[in-house]
């Protein structure tokens, strides 16, 4: 039998919120898992999953209890079947105490580089906010990050807060956590499995003494690296980003490779920043899970390779074939578009 006959095809089956889904299931990403025999196929959140299928992998980003109770009641009757990533794991990052206690709690050898947290205290209640043996502790500018953090819109509005007294318009649940000067540059850090990729971004830029002392109340925004507090147009700006030196590759990958094992979790990616006082000190600000992964150069393929190493890992477990032609490949592409012709009509 030819090598194409024997060769049986692989089924990742997708749970995704249509907005996710419209990033990150591009045709680009479809056609070439189709390519190395890995299908990517919606999974029909409406109906039952334990009765969908067969499926050889399950990715998903989707919440709430039923989904939680599927996903759990699937595993059940196919234990052989990998969940990416298991929703136990993804609670702990939905609060951003126990996100980053995490960090804390690991224990890589560190030479010239170090890394950690920022100083932070949670907030469970608008007194506590004018308790001075609560907060005292922490130097101003402080962000000001809501306790949970589940991808909601809500979850996603902060506040650069400068003085004390601007904390009392705030409402808890929240986090304080001590905003450090980094260039205003940001390393975002993809781990997918075991592969690590850094990008820069731009960031909220350094708060000096002196504007600190004239600067009144709080800044709204909704990520740290939103620029809305630079001017566009600053060409030195974005030259200066350009010539920022990541952090070594094989310091950010022990970084990965701590937090994979200690959150059980396969796609995450962090959020790190170096503070401009300890050039080789960095701090992680964010743990988030499975971002936006197509904003990373060639997403498609590192994505394909961890889904085709998934898959493959049980492949001496089956002896069925199949083929599907690249008709049949660009017809899954095709499939894609329209499902995004459709939700624009629909938005």
């Amino acid at each position: 039998m030819e090598e194409t006959l024997a060769r049986r095809r692989f089924v990742v089956g997708y749970a995704l919120a249509p907005k996710k889904q419209l990033s990150f299931i591009q045709p680009s990403l479809v056609g070439l898992a189709c390519e190395r025999g890995i299908d990517l196929v919606a999974i029909d959140t409406s109906r039952r999953l334990a009765d969908q299928g067969p499926y050889d992998c399950v990715l998903h980003k989707f919440y709430g209890d039923d989904w939680k109770a599927q996903l759990v009641d699937f595993a059940s009757q196919n234990p052989g079947v990998p969940i990416v990533d298991p929703p136990l794991a993804i609670q702990r990052l939905h609060n951003r105490i126990s996100m980053l206690q995490v960090v804390s709690e690991l224990e890589i050898h560190q030479e010239r580089e170090t890394f950690g947290i920022p100083s932070q205290v949670v907030i469970y209640n608008s007194s506590a906010l004018s308790n001075f043996g609560v907060i005292g502790a922490l130097r101003f500018p402080v962000i000001a990050k809501p306790l949970v953090a589940d991808g909601s819109a809500k979850s996603h509005k902060m506040s650069l807060v400068f003085h004390r007294e601007a904390l009392l318009k705030l409402k808890p649940p929240l986090v304080l956590q001590e905003f450090v000067n980094h260039g205003g540059v940001i390393f975002k850090v993809y781990v997918v499995g075991d592969y690590v990729q850094c990008v820069k971004r731009k960031s909220l830029p350094d708060v000096s003494e002196e504007k600190l002392e004239h600067s009144m109340g709080s800044v709204a925004f909704s990520q740290v690296s939103n620029i809305t507090m630079h001017n566009p147009a600053d060409a030195e700006y974005y030259k200066r980003l350009d010539e920022v030196e990541m952090p070594p590759l094989s310091f950010l990958t022990k970084i990965a490779s701590g937090l994979r094992r200690a959150t059980g979790l396969r796609l995450f990616n962090f959020d790190m920043i170096r503070d401009v006082r300890a050039g080789n000190h960095y701090l992680v600000i964010d743990i988030n899970y499975f971002p936006g992964y197509a904003k990373m150069p060639f997403y498609e393929k590192v994505l394909t390779d961890f889904f085709w190493k998934i898959v493959h890992e049980k492949k001496e477990q089956y002896t069925a074939t199949s083929v599907v032609s690249n008709n049949e490949c660009k017809h899954l592409s095709d499939n894609h578009n329209k499902l995004a012709e459709d939700t624009e009509e629909v938005g």
